[in-house]
């Protein structure tokens, strides 16, 4: 118990250690949130975008003054911007054209944290004739991302506003995965609709729970991800073999002065082949190769079936093992029969049977005669 006790003492002061250093990471995590758009030729979504850069530095100063005079400098070209969107965590960039006349976006921002996109709740499951249900939550599909009421943060924050709005109308902002728009959705909590909770639905919090990536955004084709942009820091850029560089033109043929070797080639195994040549017939099958020749290996055609390396097999092994067939040849003879009768044998027992009564003594010859005793 000890032990445990000073692991964890141990872990709860290196926490402590590093909350300064957390401190200063979450404060380099802001970033302009976008409340509002009014030019809907900007391709940004109110909510769920941060400018975290413009013109390609970052956005460290929560001034809006500051990022309303780098806009207004760009009046007559264009203006870069870094965007972060809360869903799927991507960052973009996209370049919008100042005006002149008015060098504004159009646009609402406020200095927001990165974490507050955290702050998602997933409706995983909607219990029938429940609060939800009557509201028209989907499980799976919707996902609670705030409320007009005010600003709500960590996990118990959803269950706390929930209990400040028991009996009376709460809105909430629902974003739906599938159909990528978000609504407002009003919902009564109550403790006596029939069932437990206060909305009657099943809610996700966390890592696994995040804004995912739409499914309006294109896929990427087969091997675009994994040959394209997966690349090694020292591998050198080589262009595609299906559009060649004009200095590089690939030939095909041969040179004029090479001359092609029919062993390089490979024949594959369904083509026709010609037949095996036959085997050498031996005089003898029991005699060996005659002296002072040395056997002659036979070496495989190049265009060779399986079937004709089997037999050629077949016929190798059975030259080697000198066996010789019994196809053709008369069935051996049955082993041969006893000659003595059978009476004779039943003679031969008996006697053996007299004899062995013959040389075993009598009662009367073993037993010695008793002594007369006169009186």
């Amino acid at each position: 118990m000890s032990t445990m006790f000073g692991a964890l003492n141990r872990f709860i002061s290196r926490l402590d250690s590093e909350s300064t250093s957390q401190t200063s990471r979450d404060r380099s995590t802001y970033g302009f949130q976008i409340l509002r758009n009014k030019n809907h030729e900007i391709p940004i979504e109110s909510w769920y975008d941060f400018i975290v850069g413009i013109n390609g530095r970052q956005v460290d100063n929560p001034d809006p003054n500051l990022f309303a005079t780098e806009v207004r400098n760009c009046a007559g070209s264009n203006v870069s911007l870094i965007l972060w969107n809360a869903k799927g965590a991507r960052t973009r960039t996209i370049a919008l054209p100042i005006p002149t006349p008015s060098p504004t976006l159009g646009i609402t921002l406020q200095w927001t944290p990165l974490s507050v996109a955290q702050d998602v709740w997933h409706v995983l499951d909607v219990i029938t004739n429940s609060p939800a249900d009557n509201a028209g939550l989907l499980p799976y599909g919707d996902y609670i991302v705030g409320t007009p009421e005010g600003n709500v943060h960590g996990e118990s924050g959803l269950g706390e506003l929930v209990e400040d709005y028991l009996g009376r109308n709460l809105r909430l902002f629902v974003y739906n995965h599938e159909y990528t728009v978000t609504r407002l959705v009003t919902l009564t909590p109550s403790r006596s609709w029939g069932g437990s909770g206060a909305l009657g639905c099943v809610l996700g919090f966390g890592a696994l729970h995040r804004l995912p990536v739409p499914m309006t955004e294109p896929i990427a084709g087969p091997g675009e991800t994994l040959f394209e942009t997966a690349r090694f820091s020292n591998e050198e850029h080589r262009p595609l073999s299906a559009q060649p560089s004009q200095s590089q033109s690939p030939s095909l043929d041969p040179p004029p002065s090479s001359t092609p070797d029919a062993s390089t080639f490979l024949v594959p195994a369904s083509m026709t082949a010609p037949p095996p040549p036959p085997p050498q017939s031996a005089t003898s099958p029991s005699a060996g190769p005659p002296k002072g020749v040395k056997k002659q290996r036979n070496v495989a055609a190049p265009n060779m079936t399986f079937d004709d390396y089997f037999r050629e097999g077949e016929q190798k092994s059975k030259e080697e093992d000198y066996t010789t067939s019994t196809k053709g040849t008369a069935p051996l003879p049955p082993p041969p029969k006893s000659t003595k009768a059978p009476a004779q044998v039943e003679n031969t027992e008996a006697t053996a049977d007299t004899q062995l009564e013959a040389e075993k003594p009598t009662i009367s010859e073993a037993k010695p005669k008793p002594e007369s005793q006169d009186d």
